[in-house]
């Protein structure tokens, strides 16, 4: 039960932030990690989209799961005018 909260917790913290600037910071596996910066294109209710700012490639999505948050395989940190703030961090 309690696990269905913290994700409804980390999908609404997402939700109210659509549009920031965030940094993305991924493991990969197999000691492949992503580290990327983008913008949170838009929340679903199972996964979220974010649009990657390279200069390679006119535009890149990726997306991921809330459980990926939760689990720590993803971390967000979104850009604010009050300073970074991590999404789903457990302090």
């Amino acid at each position: 039960m309690a696990g269905k909260e913290v994700l409804a917790t980390i999908r609404k913290d997402l939700e109210a932030r659509v549009g920031q600037k965030v940094k993305l910071r991924a493991n990969r596996g197999r000691k492949k990690v992503l580290e990327r910066i983008g913008v949170l294109e838009r929340t679903y209710p199972n996964i979220f989209v974010i649009r990657l700012e390279e200069q390679k490639a006119p535009e890149r999505r990726i997306s991921f799961s809330y459980t990926d948050v939760l689990t720590e395989t993803v971390e967000l940190t979104v850009e604010g005018s009050d300073g970074d703030i991590k999404i789903g961090s457990k302090s």
